[in-house]
């Protein structure tokens, strides 16, 4: 990424597990800088302000961070029920966002957000960010260049036993605005966009095996809370371009030898790597066995902040940011409306659409 003429100016809000991830990545970016942090728990904004180092604001509320002078953006780290809520605060006071997955909860949520962004003339940017490194990247250059020909298909499968399993605290997962998909789908419908674009139509099948779900590590392991949502979904999904994906999402499947994602075409098989993560092998099958594609686009050892930095650098190029809330607010469009297939039991067209990002060249 090339260094942007001024660095954009961070206020975070939330400071819980996933800031560590983010904390890691932006004291390496040229792009932004952190100035404040608030949260919750005053003790865990400065644990924050302390680990990152420098002179980080601590401050005692969201109202309070958007008020400072020396904010140009928010990055939104709160549970997805506050993400809309933090956005619309950071708006109105004229910051800029970029929030953790999902956009929102609702789609008349997400609709706000984009309002209030046009109107102001600000950018909104929602993650996930990892489509953006060499693994997905150079799939989807792959995909671009022909080498598999006329996508005919694509699998993804998202699989695990939990979140409660290893998170101290993951209550948030199983109510409305958690599960699997509206959790982990966003990683691969928002890199089935970039491989496949948009899509037109979904329909599915979900189920909910257990009614209660129990903490197995931390300070509160053995406490047991209810399950809200489905937490096994399985999804059809037709492209605008004409190709078929088939999803499984599910905190239900205790082990499982399925590929993360596969894109199949006319010509030849496209393996894909985990998109939770920005880099990983990238291979190709024509009929003769497995090769490796060289890592040929996407931002090299990237990290969670990646698309952050991409929405910093656009403002001073003048171009749209790859992490858009545009391709953000029709994954949840996708998400909220295969739940709504699965209830009632046909396939639902997609209202919304969004252009494919830009991709990232090397």
């Amino acid at each position: 990424m090339g260094k942007p003429l001024k660095p954009l100016r961070i206020g975070l809000v939330g400071a819980g597990k996933i800031s560590g991830a983010y904390l890691s990545t932006l004291g390496k970016l040229p792009a932004v800088d952190l100035t404040a942090v608030t949260d919750l728990d005053r003790c865990r904004a400065k644990v924050v302000a302390e680990r990152y180092g420098g002179r980080i604001a601590v401050v005692d509320s969201v109202a309070d961070l958007v008020a400072l002078e020396d904010i140009d953006a928010v990055l939104n780290l709160t549970v997805p029920a506050a993400h809309a809520d933090v956005a619309l605060q950071a708006l109105c006071a004229g910051k800029h966002v970029y929030g953790e997955k999902p956009l929102a909860v609702a789609r008349r949520e997400a609709e706000a957000v984009l309002a209030a962004a046009r109107e102001r003339g600000l950018r909104v940017g929602c993650a996930p960010d990892t489509v953006l490194g060499t693994g997905t990247q150079t799939a989807r250059k792959a995909v671009d260049d022909g080498l598999v020909g006329r996508p005919v298909a694509a699998t993804a499968f998202m699989t695990g036993a939990g979140h409660e399993r290893w998170h101290p605290d993951p209550e948030f997962y199983y109510r409305p605005g958690g599960g699997p998909l509206l959790d982990m789908g966003p990683y691969y419908l928002s890199a089935l966009i970039h491989l496949l674009g948009p899509v037109a139509e979904v329909s599915g099948a979900s189920s909910r095996p257990r009614a209660r779900r129990t903490i197995g590590s931390g300070p509160r392991a053995g406490h047991s809370f209810p399950v809200e949502v489905d937490t096994h979904v399985t999804g059809t999904l037709r492209h605008a371009g004409g190709a078929l994906s088939t999803l499984i999402m599910s905190f239900d499947v205790h082990a499982a030898r399925l590929p993360r994602i596969e894109v199949y075409g006319t010509e030849a098989s496209l393996s894909v790597p985990d998109p939770n993560i920005f880099d990983g092998a990238v291979e190709l099958n024509r009929g003769d066995g497995w090769v490796t594609l060289p890592a040929s686009a996407g931002y090299p050892q990237a990290g969670r902040g990646a698309g952050l930095a991409d929405l910093s650098e656009a403002l001073s190029a003048g171009r749209p940011h790859r992490a858009s809330a545009e391709l953000a607010a029709h994954v949840l469009d996708v998400m909220l409306t295969l739940i709504d297939a699965t209830g009632e039991g046909r396939a639902l067209p997609i209202i919304s659409t969004c252009e494919r990002p830009a991709p990232v060249t090397p």
